[in-house]
């Protein structure tokens, strides 16, 4: 299947009540390991890329590696700009061809950022990428975006009024969700999913979902977080399984970097294919 668009991919998901695993990858190495652990599991995935990782990598390269290697999976896959705050990157992702963008203007005034996710939405229709939007900020703090601190929780009348005023694909409410490492298990509120869903059947996004249960991901997918982020679990994959390597390189005195890449890809990988399985999305395809 080709490149498939990020509200196709999200309502299949949502009708059937499985999770899509959106990844966030920080280089060719991970990008590679994410759509082939998706490939081998017949599941759809979303790739995700901050927007530290767009300016590291630069914009072209980092659209043409995608590019390259999604073209050639068999199973629907699409690109999104994950926590974005700054109208002019999104507006050169949407131009060089990312499928859909999480427009994050959580810090301003709710009328202002109302406001401006409208504007965000038209925008991005012209390409027929996808929105997501949010009016709270999750806490902690990603790739140099967010706080530690979290934002008040807006009522549900609010949150309506902004899905149907902005017209978003995606809706990532603030459940007592938060970015990094959790130092317990949270405590979620995942009666506002179903409050919201109920009311206006959307696709909910659920941020920092590293660290939760099996049990946390599965209930808040059935009642319709239908996109389920991880990130922080990619970079401590990425990073340890580089390190153990290069700690056992240098033991041996031995260094060669194909095995490297391979050794972290295969690590990667098998991260990807255990959140697949938890999320329920393979076979579906």
């Amino acid at each position: 299947m080709p490149i498939t668009p990020f509200k196709v991919i999200l309502k299949d998901a949502f009708d059937k009540r499985y999770g899509v695993g959106a990844f966030n990858i920080v280089n060719d190495l991970t990008l590679e390991a994410v759509l082939q652990a998706a490939e081998a599991a017949q599941s759809p995935v979303i790739v995700q890329t901050s927007v530290k990782t767009v300016k590291q990598i630069g914009l072209d390269v980092l659209y043409t590696m995608w590019f390259e290697m999604a073209r050639k999976t068999t199973v629907p896959v699409c690109l999104h700009l994950d926590h974005c705050p700054d109208r002019a990157v999104i507006s050169a992702c949407l131009a060089r061809g990312w499928d859909s963008v999480l427009f994050d203007a959580s810090a301003l005034p709710y009328q202002e950022n109302r406001r401006q996710c409208i504007e965000v939405v038209a925008e991005a229709k012209q390409y027929g990428a996808g929105v997501e939007g949010e009016i709270e900020g999750i806490k902690g703090v990603e790739d140099g975006i967010g706080s530690d601190t979290e934002s008040a929780r807006q009522t549900l009348e609010v949150s309506l009024d902004f899905i149907r005023a902005t017209g978003i694909d995606c809706f990532a409410p603030a459940i007592g969700n938060a970015h990094g490492v959790y130092k317990e298990t949270p405590k979620l509120d995942a009666q506002r999913v179903t409050d919201i869903v109920s009311v206006q059947p959307l696709p909910m996004a659920l941020h920092g979902g590293t660290g939760l249960t099996n049990e946390q991901f599965q209930d808040l997918i059935a009642r319709g977080c239908s996109k389920v982020n991880i990130s922080t679990a990619l970079k401590i994959t990425y990073m340890q399984s580089n390190l153990a390597f290069l700690r056992e390189a240098e033991a041996k005195n031995k260094w060669d970097p194909p095995s490297l890449f391979k050794h972290v890809n295969q690590a990667v990988r098998e991260m990807v294919t255990g959140y697949l399985e938890i999320f329920g999305s393979v076979g579906k395809a």
